[in-house]
């Protein structure tokens, strides 16, 4: 994987993470937290919905923000108890 794959792979986890901070209800974990869950749903949502939205950068967040708003949820769900 090129230097530049990777920063763009970290974009669109930041962008994700972001956003699914914005639509989570709460607002999520805070900024740094919100990125860091959005990368890691990137990979979760790539797992789960493979190449569903696209192939391009627009489906690569939608799948990356809905990866991360399920991660919230489950982190939330943690958090609770």
């Amino acid at each position: 994987m090129e230097l530049t794959s990777i920063l763009i792979f970290l974009a669109i986890g930041a962008v994700a993470g972001w956003l699914a901070g914005l639509i989570f209800k709460g607002g999520g974990f805070g900024l740094l937290w919100n990125i860091i869950i959005g990368i890691v749903g990137g990979i979760v949502g790539g797992w789960l919905f493979g190449g569903f939205f696209g192939e391009g950068m627009i489906g690569g967040i939608i799948t990356a923000v809905i990866g991360a708003i399920i991660l919230l949820w489950i982190a939330s769900m943690i958090n609770k108890k």
